[in-house]
């Protein structure tokens, strides 16, 4: 059976309309973006307007039904001019997940409606001041008091905070039972002991802050659980973080692409020794090799979106997804550290976005699971047999 690359009618249309957008609306904003470091409000509206902030949401559920490949698709085109505002795409997805996944009907009515509409925003708080990587370690506690929750504890980096009207919030319910004491709860803005902590201040991705995420006796309903202590609970945390690493390596695809084109259009114009700089040969075969390992990459992540479609979220898939956050990330730092060097001194300076995708990029090296965490994933399932050939 023959597979087929090209992309339906209907995803062609939302990159074409997204390019637009982006070029119109988001690359004149990119600089100040982040340069005032602020979550830039008219960028949200101008995805409400064009209705991206549902792409990824069953039409069902008040969304456009295009799944995670549309939403990486979106988020490949923005990621191009301003990595921030791709985060702010991905946020439409990383909070939502733990309801679509552990949650009720109705909860998944209320929260996918609201920000397919743009009424509502979320943020994911699953790390700790002690706890990133190792997930398991939480010691943010959940104890029940009769038939309710009481949560106490404290999150760190949590993107999007100061804008989310709920939180999804990972906590431990059994000290001792490591990923099998692991449960995420649905906390609502203004519930009583939740509070938004200090803003941290940021090396990259200005434009979309983060801030500590306090719990303090924070009482919420048995309703307020997303999947079952005894392992549900971690399954749901794990299956969120798996669906989101396309889209995170969406980000790196559309970063890679925007520091090979500012490139491109400085090195068509400087000239040395008589001859444009792209006309010799080295800067020519680094920019050869960005573009190969960039295809490789894009068709890694196009598989890994599709893979997450199908519902391969769980342990024996998750290398696929790890290979396409790893590929891309680390392709995106190769493509930001060499297109600066292209530009030399200006690629230095602010007044040009190299240095700016240079600071971004880090970032996506660290989160959804550092590159470290995805090689031990990719090394696991060559030990256990899910990755042969």
């Amino acid at each position: 059976m023959g597979m087929d690359f090209n992309l339906t009618a209907e995803q062609q249309e939302l990159v074409a309309m997204v390019r637009r957008l982006a070029r119109e609306r988001i690359a004149p904003r990119a600089a100040a973006i982040d340069e005032e470091a602020q979550y830039p409000e008219d960028i949200f509206q101008a995805y409400k307007e064009a209705g991206l902030l549902g792409v990824a949401i069953p039409e069902a559920y008040g969304g456009a039904g295009m799944g995670t490949l549309g939403l990486c698709l979106a988020v490949e085109q923005v990621a191009q001019y301003c990595c921030a505002s791709g985060l702010m795409l991905l946020l439409t997805k990383l909070p939502l997940m733990p309801i679509m996944l552990g949650g009720t009907e109705e909860q998944k009515r209320h929260y996918a409606g609201g920000i397919a509409s743009g009424a509502l925003r979320g943020a994911f708080c699953l790390s700790e001041p002690d706890a990133g990587s190792d997930a398991a370690s939480l010691r943010t506690r959940a104890v029940r008091h009769g038939d309710r929750w009481v949560i106490t504890g404290t999150k760190n980096w949590i993107s999007g905070a100061g804008q989310a009207d709920f939180f999804t919030v990972a906590a431990q319910t059994e000290p001792g039972a490591g990923a099998r004491g692991i449960v995420m709860f649905l906390i609502d803005k203004g519930t009583p002991g939740l509070t938004i902590g200090k803003k941290e201040r940021k090396m990259g991705v200005r434009g979309v802050p983060v801030h500590q995420v306090i719990l303090e006796d924070v009482e919420v309903p048995e309703s307020a659980m997303l999947g079952q202590p005894g392992g549900q609970g971690f399954k749901v945390v794990m299956g969120t973080l798996n669906s989101v690493r396309p889209v995170v390596a969406a980000r790196g695809l559309g970063l890679a692409e925007g520091s090979i084109q500012a490139a491109l259009d400085y090195g068509r114009q400087r000239q040395t020794f008589g001859k444009p700089i792209l006309e010799h040969q080295g800067l020519q075969w680094m920019l050869a090799d960005l573009a190969a390992r960039l295809e490789g990459a894009r068709l890694l992540t196009y598989r890994a979106a599709m893979e997450v479609d199908q519902g391969h979220i769980g342990k024996a898939d998750a290398w696929k997804l790890s290979v396409a956050k790893l590929t891309a990330t680390d392709l995106a730092a190769q493509a930001a550290t060499d297109c600066l060097q292209i530009l030399g001194a200006n690629g230095y300076m602010q007044d040009y976005p190299m240095e700016r995708h240079y600071r971004d990029v880090k970032q996506l090296q660290i989160v959804e699971g550092t590159s470290q965490i995805q090689k031990n994933i990719i090394g696991r399932a060559l030990l256990e047999g899910d990755l042969h050939w």
